[in-house]
C-alpha cells in the first residue's frame, strides 16, 4: 500500500467547504470536547501531516531529532530522562511533559500562566535559542525547502490546505497543534470502572488506593482532580476558568521559601516572591509511564512520589540548594505531612497504575509513520 493511499480516502470522504475532512474526536461519552483556536479547525488531513511533521527528524535544524525525540509514546508522549536534551545536545532544565490530553490544559508549560495555546506552545522548541531545542532559527529556509521538495509533503499539504499555495511555518505549527490535540487518553482501568461501571475494571488494592487518593487525609484530589486529573483543565463548555500553580515544597532555598535561582517557577514571569515554587500541577493520567517526576525529574519513582509528599516536602540536606521545602512559607495549604502504612502506599501507587490507557500508548493514529515504509 502506497504510503500517501490514506490521503486518498479522506479527500473521498471531505465534507468541510474546502474538501477536507472535519475531525471527529474520539471521545468517551460524557466527556466534554475540548477548545480549538477558531482560526486552526481540526480536520482530519491536518491531523495526518501534523503527525508527520511530529516524527520527522527534518524538522530540526540539524536534522538529529523531531519532537518524538522528547515525547515517546510508549512513555505516554514523555522520554524517561530528568530533563529533555536537544538537537545540539543542549540539556534543557526542566522534565519533557507527557503529552496526554493536552487539547485539554488550561496553560501550556510547567509554570506559564498565560501560555494557553498549543500554536503559541510550539513557537518554544521549534524556534527558541536558548535553549535550543529543535533549533530552527537560522535554518527556516533550509528546513521548509526539505518539505517543499518532497513529493509526500506536497500530498500532505495540498489534503491538508487546498486552498493555500505554498508550505509555510505557520501551516507547519497549525498541522502539528492539531496532532498533539488528537492525542486523547481516556480508556483506563479507573475509566471502565468509573464511566461505565464495571466493578471488576479494577482491582480490591486500586480501589482502596482510589479512596485514599480522594481522601481530605492526602488532599491528592485538589490539584489533581476532575475528569483529566489536573485543576489546570479547560474544555468547550467550561464557562470559569482555572489556571492554578502550586509550590509543593520541593525546594526551599532561603528563609522566603524560594526556589533555586536556575528555576524559580512562576516567578521567573512576574518577577514576585509569592510565584516562587509555583508549577502546573500535570495530568495524572498515565503517571506510571512517564516518569521521573516533578518539574525538573528530581523523584524517580512513583513509590518516592508518595514518601515525598508523606514528608509534606522535601529536605535537601546539602550542596547549592540545602534547604527544608517542608516548612516553606511559600508551600500549598494542600501540601500537608501524613503517615500511610506500607499497604496503603502500594494501594495508592496501583490506584495510580489503573490510570494507564494501554490503547493510547499502542495507537495506530498516533504512532511513527515512517516505521514500516
Amino acid at each position: 500500500m502506497r504510503r500517501w493511499f490514506f490521503l486518498s480516502v479522506i479527500l473521498a470522504l471531505g465534507a468541510c467547504g474546502d474538501g477536507t475532512t472535519p475531525y471527529e474526536w474520539p471521545l468517551r461519552d460524557g466527556f466534554p470536547e475540548p477548545q480549538v483556536p477558531s482560526d486552526n479547525p481540526m480536520t482530519e488531513e491536518k491531523v495526518e501531516l501534523g503527525r508527520h511533521l511530529f516524527y520527522d527528524r527534518r524538522l530540526s535544524g540539524n536534522q538529529g531529532q523531531s519532537c518524538a525525540s522528547c515525547h515517546i509514546q510508549s512513555k505516554g508522549f514523555s522520554d524517561g530522562r530528568a530533563s529533555g536534551v536537544g538537537s545540539t545536545g543542549e540539556v534543557i532544565r526542566r522534565n519533557s511533559l507527557a503529552l496526554v490530553n493536552i487539547a485539554y490544559n488550561a496553560t501550556l508549560t510547567w509554570a506559564h500562566p498565560e501560555l494557553d495555546t498549543i500554536e503559541r506552545q510550539l513557537l518554544i522548541p521549534m524556534f527558541g535559542e536558548s535553549p535550543i531545542e529543535l533549533g530552527i532559527s537560522g535554518n527556516e529556509d533550509t528546513v521548509l525547502e526539505r518539505f517543499q521538495k518532497d513529493p509526500l509533503y506536497q500530498e500532505l499539504f495540498n489534503a491538508a490546505y487546498p486552498k493555500e499555495d505554498a508550505m509555510n511555518f505557520d501551516l507547519i505549527v497549525k498541522a502539528l497543534a492539531s496532532f498533539v490535540r488528537s492525542l486523547v487518553s481516556m480508556d483506563t482501568p479507573f475509566d471502565r470502572y468509573a464511566y461505565e461501571y464495571i466493578d471488576e475494571a479494577m482491582t480490591e488494592s486500586q480501589l482502596r488506593g482510589m479512596d485514599l487518593f480522594l481522601s481530605e487525609q492526602l488532599e491528592c484530589h485538589h490539584c489533581h482532580g476532575g475528569f483529566n486529573f489536573t485543576q489546570s483543565t479547560t474544555h468547550r463548555d467550561q464557562t470559569f476558568l482555572e489556571k492554578p500553580m502550586h509550590n509543593i515544597g520541593l525546594y526551599s532555598v532561603d528563609a522566603d521559601g524560594r526556589y533555586p535561582a536556575t528555576d524559580p517557577g512562576v516567578a521567573e514571569i512576574t518577577g514576585l516572591l509569592e510565584d516562587h515554587g509555583k508549577f502546573r500541577a500535570p495530568s495524572l493520567r498515565n503517571v506510571a509511564l512517564t516518569g521521573p517526576y516533578m518539574h525538573d525529574g528530581s523523584i524517580a519513582t512513583l513509590d518516592e512520589v508518595i514518601r515525598f509528599y508523606e514528608q509534606g516536602g522535601r529536605n535537601v540536606m546539602e550542596g547549592p540548594n540545602a534547604g527544608d521545602g517542608r516548612q516553606s512559607p511559600l508551600k500549598s495549604e494542600f501540601v500537608r505531612a501524613f503517615a500511610l502504612s506500607d499497604e496503603q502506599r502500594q494501594d495508592l501507587v496501583n490506584f495510580l497504575h489503573a490510570l494507564t490507557d494501554e490503547g493510547f500508548v499502542t495507537n495506530p493514529a498516533f504512532s511513527n509513520p515512517f516505521a514500516t515504509q
